[in-house]
């Protein structure tokens, strides 16, 4: 790692984590929300967000196929027309200065999520895009990430300490 941004500016980190607490409490699904934040990660080459939200995701009972195909995912019939408006909205969004934020797009999304729900979704974006730029950065280690839905704790973690992108 080259930097430990959590003690550098603890202040910063408990803010994100604060973002993420709005966005659970919003009521979107929680196998949809892994799916945005690994979709994003994968865009943006987080190997520490795609191993610990792969890793989450399983831990809530999500699929091993719909994560294998999830960088296909418009061409994988295993998503449902609500999961792909979020992922195509995520895309968008993580791509913004290639396309912007398409009106299809939008409608699309607005046709499946209520007002509330599209302002979290889009948090969550801005969130998983937030974290990513803090792993990559800064080189957080891969693959040692335990889920905190994981009955046992990562050896020198305590059980339910979140990673760097909660």
């Amino acid at each position: 790692m080259r930097l430990d941004y959590r003690s550098v500016m603890p202040s910063a980190v408990e803010a994100m984590i604060g973002l993420e607490s709005a966005v659970q409490g919003a009521g979107l699904e929680p196998k949809l929300l892994e799916l945005v934040k690994i979709r994003a990660s994968q865009i943006n080459g987080c190997g520490y967000c795609l191993d610990m939200h792969g890793k989450d995701a399983l831990a809530i009972g999500e699929t091993a196929q719909r994560l294998q195909l999830l960088a296909a995912w418009r061409d994988a019939p295993c998503y449902s027309a609500r999961e792909r408006a979020a992922l195509d909205w995520c895309e968008s969004l993580t791509l913004l200065p290639q396309g912007g934020a398409p009106d299809g797009v939008y409608q699309e999304l607005a046709g499946r999520f209520s007002a509330e729900e599209m302002v979290a979704l889009t948090l969550e974006v801005v969130a998983i895009n937030g974290w990513n730029r803090l792993a990559v950065g800064f080189r957080s280690e891969v693959g040692g990430y335990v889920s905190r839905r994981h009955p046992e704790p990562a050896a020198g973690r305590p059980a339910g300490e979140p990673g760097p992108g909660a």
